[in-house]
This record gives structure tokens, C-alpha cells and sequence, in this order.
């Protein structure tokens, strides 16, 4: 009888001890990831600057995301139109299709979806490679050499997706607006020019800009965040897998809930 009574209380004990555990190794975690970004924005501020390596990410990172950009934007766009019209429809409001098309992908669309896009192609490619170079011992080479690591493996990679989340913001979001239109006319025979009448009616220059932020820090995310994964693996080949994993399950997390908080303070 007393056993049973335990049971409950056992349970509860494990559960809260399982939960304190889980957020001390959280803040840890959190703690070790920003003396990280300290570290990349003190070498960051120092010359020289890697500008062959830089550009050798950008093009990792940006050109070759490109495509995958490309596909996700222009049929979110499509799929958002056909929707939309669809709900409107019910109550005569069609004309107002470009309008939510626009805001939708402009706001947040586009900037999560390619941050996402960005976090399983480029940041599970850098933490791979980091990590390879870990396990590998290639890194304690470069500090033999008297070249830091984090100089030269880190920054580069760090400007780059500061750099090229907001380009492909831009693409994503002109893209998706003119999937939404292919849809909205070609396919549902709605009126073109009132597509666009009411696409720039409503759309401000702050709607495009404050999503351009949310891709800039986006951006600098994925990048510290696969870099720290990379940068720390042990473990060997099983390590690195480890890693690639957890560098894109932080990141994309990461997105999904500072967008909450980066929406709330932008649009308020």
C-alpha cells in the first residue's frame, strides 16, 4: 500500500529533477553559444580580414541554396493565393488576395522559410565540415600554425549568412508574390491589375524592412549556431552525425521562437 502511494510522488520527483537537469544543460548550452559569438565578433572587428574564404561561403551558403529558395518561395506563393482565395471567396473579399499574399510572405514567409531552408542545407554543411575538421584534428593544425581557428574557419562563415539570409529574403519574397499572382490570375481568373492595385496599396516599406532584419539575425544564428556545433564535435564519425543533427534542430528552433519575439517588437 505504501508502495503505491510512492508511485506518484516517485514520479514527480523524477520529473522534476528530468526538467531541471534539461534546463541547466539549456543554459549552459546558451552560455558557451554566446562567449562563442563574442569570440567571432571580437576576430570579426580585428584585420585582416578572410575575404577568399568569405566569398567562398557566400557562395556555399547563398548560391547553392539558391534552387531549393527558388522552388519553396514561388509554391508557398501559389499555395497562399489558392488558399486565400478560397477563404475569401465566402464572403465576396477576392480582391484582397494580393494583399494578404504580399503581407504573409513578406512578414514572415519569406524570411522564416528561408532561414529554415538555409539552416537544413548550408548549417548542417558547416557543422559537418567543422566537425570533420575536429575529429580530424585539422583545427589543432591550425592553431600549431599560428592561425586562429575562429578567424579563419568561423568569421568568414559568420559574415555569410549575415550577408545572404536577406538576399534570399528579397528573392523569396518576389518570387512567392509572383507565384501568388500566376495563381491568383491564371488560375483562378481573378483581375491582374487589381492583384497589384492591391498588393501596393497596402504593402509598406516597413513590412519589407523589418523582415529583412529578422533575416539578418536569422542569419547570424545559423551560423554561430552550426559553427559552435562543428567547432566543439568529439566523438568521431558519430560525433559529427551528432552534431549536423543538433546544429539543425538549434537552429531551426532557434527560428521558429525568436521570430515570435523579433514579430512583437517589429510590429507592434
Amino acid at each position: 500500500m505504501a508502495n503505491i502511494l510512492l508511485k506518484p510522488v516517485e514520479l514527480l520527483g523524477r520529473s522534476v529533477t528530468l526538467f531541471w537537469r534539461t534546463f541547466v544543460l539549456f543554459t549552459e548550452e546558451l552560455g558557451k553559444i554566446m562567449l562563442f559569438l563574442c569570440s567571432a565578433v571580437k576576430q570579426l572587428v580585428l584585420p585582416p580580414l578572410e575575404l577568399k574564404n568569405t566569398f567562398k561561403q557566400v557562395v556555399e551558403i547563398g548560391i547553392k541554396s539558391l534552387p531549393v529558395v527558388l522552388i519553396t518561395a514561388v509554391f508557398t506563393g501559389m499555395v497562399l493565393a489558392l488558399q486565400s482565395y478560397t477563404g475569401f471567396k465566402r464572403f465576396n473579399a477576392e480582391v484582397m488576395v494580393g494583399t494578404v499574399v504580399a503581407l504573409s510572405i513578406t512578414r514572415e514567409l519569406g524570411p522564416v522559410l528561408t532561414g529554415l531552408i538555409v539552416a537544413g542545407r548550408a548549417g548542417a554543411a558547416m557543422a559537418a565540415e567543422l566537425g570533420t575538421m575536429r575529429v580530424t584534428e585539422q583545427i589543432d593544425a591550425l592553431e600549431t600554425l599560428a592561425t586562429n581557428p575562429v578567424k579563419y574557419l568561423v568569421v568568414p562563415r559568420f559574415i555569410a549568412g549575415l550577408i545572404i539570409l536577406p538576399s534570399l529574403t528579397v528573392v523569396a519574397d518576389i518570387i512567392g508574390i509572383i507565384g501568388g499572382f500566376f495563381v491568383t490570375v491564371n488560375v483562378l481568373g481573378a483581375n491582374s491589375s487589381v492583384y497589384w492595385r492591391r498588393t501596393w496599396d497596402y504593402l509598406e516599406t516597413s513590412d519589407i524592412y523589418n523582415g529583412l532584419i529578422k533575416a539578418c539575425f536569422f542569419g547570424a544564428s545559423i551560423a554561430i549556431i552550426s559553427c559552435y556545433k562543428g567547432f566543439y564535435t568529439s566523438g568521431g564519425a558519430e560525433g559529427v552525425g551528432k552534431a549536423t543533427t543538433g546544429a539543425v534542430v538549434l537552429s531551426s528552433m532557434t527560428i521558429l521562437i525568436s521570430d515570435y519575439f523579433l514579430s512583437a517588437w517589429l510590429f507592434k
